[in-house]
């Protein structure tokens, strides 16, 4: 039941002590703001190292060719190992665990592209639809390389998008046709993408890779292979399975580091979460620790609270005043101080994190390690009921001492 009269003196008391029980607040209020920025720029920078990795498959492999180290059956070291379209099917059909696999070729030499009068020196790539969807290339404008596109070999182009914009500067690209060392193409569409050096990523344009490998001889060759596990399936797995393939068709030794290029983007991936994982721990046993010590500060003040007030309860005992209604006074108080500073400390803290963010969007900027600075929603209703709790936690010892004070006792205090 609401008891007014309660609230009335639980105020009244507040007010008498506004010093002390602005610093009592003040402990919690830093405690939760501390927590919520914590938490905020740590998933920030969680953001931003995962934005790194764009939108590309996150267990993926890329392979290329390399040297032998290795002296291997009579062969010497220093072989270079090429890659065919043969070893394409050997891999997809041998390879267990495969979910997708694409190749990719660049042009080689010099692959000025030209619009008219325009012209712009980007790497052209000759890749498999499949190789733009694992590698985070994402359509902006018209469409992104088909099936069809690469079954009859058509010359056709799709533009990073910071290419179209030097090329075509305002115009619309789409149906438009470029030149490549005196071949024509048609651009059907223009690419965005997500994450490291997206900007860089943006300057290069892909054409059908059996168009690349026909158009600008390159037959049977192969100079990036980039390969995706299937669910469930650790990419490890299948690169080790992927390299004895390729040692047994090309005569070298598996433990040869040199002889293929690797990079396991789901090695990478996984550090990356496991160090986040430690950083979450930490800022929450940082946070926690915070927020302890300004409710151990709030019990410490409600112990002073109950001693100064000594002759006063034993007042209220001696006129007929429960023991319950003794430790729901302090209780109530408690809880009062704790909620209220706890939730100023979560409104400024989730505040200041939403005044960054809109800063970092209004003005572009694009910091390297850090984006979206956040915290979830399910992560500030718990902050609330825990320090709801922990209000009364704070108060539950003075309040039970408050409670077992005899009445003679009380009135004799100073």
């Amino acid at each position: 039941m609401f008891d007014l009269d309660k609230w009335q003196e639980i105020l009244a008391t507040m007010q008498k002590n506004k010093l002390r029980t602005f610093l009592t607040a003040f402990g919690v209020f830093w405690g939760i703001f501390m927590l919520v920025l914590l938490l905020g720029a740590g998933k920030g920078m969680e953001n931003g190292v995962y934005n790194r990795f764009g939108d590309g498959a996150k267990n993926s492999v890329f392979v290329w060719s390399g040297k032998t180290a290795v002296a291997h059956k009579g062969l010497k070291p220093g072989r270079e190992i090429k890659l065919t379209n043969e070893d394409l099917k050997a891999v997809q059909r041998e390879v267990a665990g495969l979910d997708m696999l694409a190749p990719r070729n660049r042009v080689w030499g010099e692959y000025t592209i030209n619009y008219k009068k325009q012209n712009g020196s980007y790497q052209v790539f000759g890749a498999e639809p499949a190789f733009m969807d694992m590698n985070g290339e994402r359509a902006f404008r018209g469409r992104l390389l088909n099936q069809l596109d690469e079954r009859e070999k058509r010359k056709v182009i799709v533009l990073g998008e910071q290419a179209a914009q030097v090329l075509f500067a305002d115009q619309n690209p789409i149906g438009e046709y470029v030149n490549i060392q005196g071949i024509h193409f048609k651009v059907v569409g223009t690419f965005k993408v997500r994450g490291n050096n997206s900007g860089r990523r943006e300057e290069r344009a892909y054409i059908p890779f059996a168009t690349l490998q026909t158009t600008f001889n390159q037959p049977n060759q192969v100079q990036v292979m980039l390969l995706a596990a299937k669910e469930g399936v650790p990419a490890k797995e299948m690169e080790d399975k992927l390299r004895v393939l390729l040692a047994q068709r090309h005569k070298f030794s598996e433990t040869d580091d040199m002889a293929l290029g690797i990079e396991n983007t789901e090695e990478e991936y996984l550090k990356v979460q496991g160090l986040f994982s430690g950083i979450r721990i930490f800022v929450w046993i940082v946070g926690i620790g915070t927020l302890i010590a300004g409710i151990v500060g709030v019990s410490n003040i409600m112990l002073i609270i109950v001693k100064e007030r000594t002759r006063e309860i034993g007042v209220r005992k001696a006129l007929g005043a429960t023991p319950l209604s003794v430790v729901s006074l302090i209780l109530q108080e408690s809880i009062v101080i704790t909620a209220f500073s706890g939730y100023m400390g979560l409104l400024f803290g989730t505040g200041l994190l939403a005044l960054l963010e809109y800063l970092l969007v209004s003005s572009g900027a694009e910091l390297p390690f850090f984006a979206n600075p956040e915290v979830d929603f399910g992560v500030a209703l718990g902050a609330t009921v825990v320090l709801v709790l922990s209000g009364a936690i704070a108060g539950l010892v003075p309040a039970l001492k408050a409670a077992n004070i005899k009445p003679i006792e009380a009135l004799r205090a100073e």
